[in-house]
């Protein structure tokens, strides 16, 4: 990602992209972003911000994930599916537990519901920018299973060099199966990560799921296996 900008001897002065499509709420924010020394752009759509986003990265993100066109989440998926791994800040009055889960298995960095203070989200985002100027590559990076290669900090994963296009759900169900590779991940859980938050989804739904991944883990090297009474195991075939 870039470094930040030096302004006189020491202040960092952090490039931002602010990804808003209030427009009052964008014009504020903009404005106290940058009385506090930030360079700020803004977009309103998610279409416009991640055109942005691919032209000139930022060392940030401020992004909501109510959006017209493309949602918060998909501009998120689209921007790590591409391998843009700049630090990203949720901003929404989306605040429940599930769409926090949710926000982060898509590749978020933090999340900040709506209403908050400046002060908090200015040092949230600082923070973001120093663990990612201060992290070191690291050779763990990938995590390669069959035909898929799983990148872990974007979340992205890779069939065969080529971005997977998986839904959301599916995203995260793999998500989940790839935190412990080899190891059974239960129905409860799979269904609290991939269905967070949403009481009215029925808990057979999962299945559905499961059944969708498995016709698109075809050919990959990769079985999707139903322990009954232990949950679901991704293997590596022998």
């Amino acid at each position: 990602m870039p470094q930040p900008r030096v302004v006189g001897a020491m202040v960092p002065r952090m490039q931002l992209l602010l990804v808003e499509d209030d427009p009052t709420m964008q014009i504020t924010l903009q404005r106290a972003l940058t009385r506090r020394g930030m360079e700020v752009t803004a977009a309103g759509d998610g279409a416009a911000a991640l055109n942005q986003w691919v032209a000139r990265p930022p060392d940030a993100v401020v992004l909501d994930l109510t959006l017209p066109g493309l949602d918060g989440l998909q501009v998120l998926q689209q921007a790590r599916a591409r391998g843009l791994r700049t630090p990203v800040l949720i901003l929404t009055a989306r605040g429940t537990v599930g769409d926090r889960v949710l926000g982060l298995n898509a590749g978020a960095d933090d999340y900040l519901p709506k209403p908050f203070d400046l002060d908090e989200l200015e040092a949230r985002l600082r923070a973001l920018l120093r663990r990612s100027t201060d992290a070191a590559p690291s050779a763990g990076h990938f995590v390669q299973i069959g035909a898929i290669r799983y990148d872990k900090d974007s979340g992205a994963l890779y069939r065969n060099g080529s971005v997977m296009e998986l839904t959301p759900r599916e995203l995260a169900l793999m998500h989940a199966l790839l935190a412990q590779p080899g190891h059974a991940v239960t129905k409860e859980r799979l269904y609290e990560l991939v269905f967070p938050g949403q009481l009215d989804v029925q808990y057979e739904a999962i299945e559905v799921v499961v059944y969708r991944l498995r016709k698109k883990l075809a050919d990959t090297g990769l079985t999707l296996m139903t322990l009954r009474g232990l949950g679901y195991l991704l293997r590596a075939d022998t």
